[in-house]
């Protein structure tokens, strides 16, 4: 029904229009008498719950950040059976992104392309939102980077400030400096500005009572030399886990035809075309660290096939979000049973 049906209508309207849409109509499942309890009905399973990152998550598969920016609507998308759901990214001032439009689809390649730049309201909108709502078991991520306006030389304060503010209210971090739709972000992935983000941010944890896991969200545009290097300051400053991968700034092995997607421009492509080489890095930085590093793979994952290949790969998690939009809500279902 939902490729036959409802997807087709969906794909009439503007990608980002059609988030808003959906996003609305998901929310509004809690003025439904029964409505939650529906939901649940048709899309949850039963799951052994994991213990990753000495978490206990209720099963292996999340929602990766992108979808609930602003913390406004995880427990509803938890109705379809995700594990874990990572708010953001968030920045610790609101801003609007980059200039409309700036979401694409790419329908023969089953991939998006997107540049929508951290919009977000910001870190204190998004506090208040993770007190007034109820998580209902779900394990909640604080994706957390800098605003565009921030010089990267300044960037250690909003990720600290977003790091600080978030601290009581998520479950675990992932540190995204790896997105290719902020300018010059990725510059932040050299060894220097990374040391400096990661220590700070770790250094605030070493005083907390509680703690939290730190993870990186790494780009699938680093060769394997910077895949190193990133992975001795993760292990200088202990940092507990990687996500793999980001959205990727190539265009290789495209069915759309160049020319649309060359009129579309810049930004980071997602779905089924970086499938295999984010299960490569998975393998890669799996085999490199001896299996020591919990991964949560997330990345072209659009059956429960591609889930157990990330798993087999060597991730303990995964994270869809292009692969919910193109297979619809049943995705998770089916990937949960696989896994199981």
């Amino acid at each position: 029904m939902y490729k036959t049906i409802i997807r087709p209508i969906f794909f009439l309207i503007n990608p980002e229009r059609v988030h808003h849409i959906v996003v609305t109509l998901v929310s509004s499942v809690r003025f439904i008498p029964g409505g939650k309890w529906l939901l649940k009905k048709v899309f949850a399973i039963k799951t052994q719950p994991i213990k990753v990152v000495g978490i206990e998550f209720p099963n292996r598969v999340g929602l990766a950040a992108g979808f609930d920016k602003n913390a406004s609507c995880f427990p509803y998308m938890a109705l379809f059976g995700f594990g874990h759901i990572e708010v953001g990214t968030v920045t610790p001032k609101g801003q609007p992104g980059n200039e409309k439009p700036r979401l694409f689809r790419l329908c023969k390649d089953n991939a998006l392309i997107n540049r929508m730049g951290f919009n977000n309201h910001g870190v204190d909108a998004a506090v208040e939102k993770l007190k007034k709502l109820r998580r209902d078991g779900v394990v909640i991520g604080g994706n957390i980077g800098k605003n565009t306006a921030t010089p990267n030389e300044d960037a250690v304060g909003d990720y600290l400030d977003c790091f600080i503010k978030l601290y009581d209210h998520v479950d675990y971090f992932v540190v995204n400096i790896s997105c290719p739709n902020v300018t010059n972000l990725h510059h932040l992935q050299d060894k220097d500005s990374l040391s400096a983000i990661l220590g700070a941010i770790v250094e605030h944890r070493a005083k907390q009572i509680t703690f939290k896991p730190i993870l990186l969200k790494i780009s699938p545009d680093l060769n394997f030399n910077q895949i190193d290097d990133t992975l001795e300051v993760l292990k200088q400053y202990n940092i507990d886990g990687v996500v793999i991968s980001n959205t990727t700034v190539t265009r290789d092995n495209l069915i759309t035809d160049k020319s649309i997607v060359e009129n579309i421009g810049r930004g980071g492509l997602s779905g089924k075309p970086i499938k295999e080489r984010s299960t490569e890095l998975i393998r890669y930085v799996a085999q490199k660290t001896n299996h020591t590093l919990p991964i949560i793979g997330v990345g072209g994952i659009m059956s429960a096939a591609d889930a157990q290949e990330k798993i087999d790969a060597g991730a303990s998690l995964v994270q869809i979000y292009t692969g919910f939009i193109y297979e619809g809500p049943f995705l998770v279902k089916r990937i949960n049973k696989q896994l199981q």
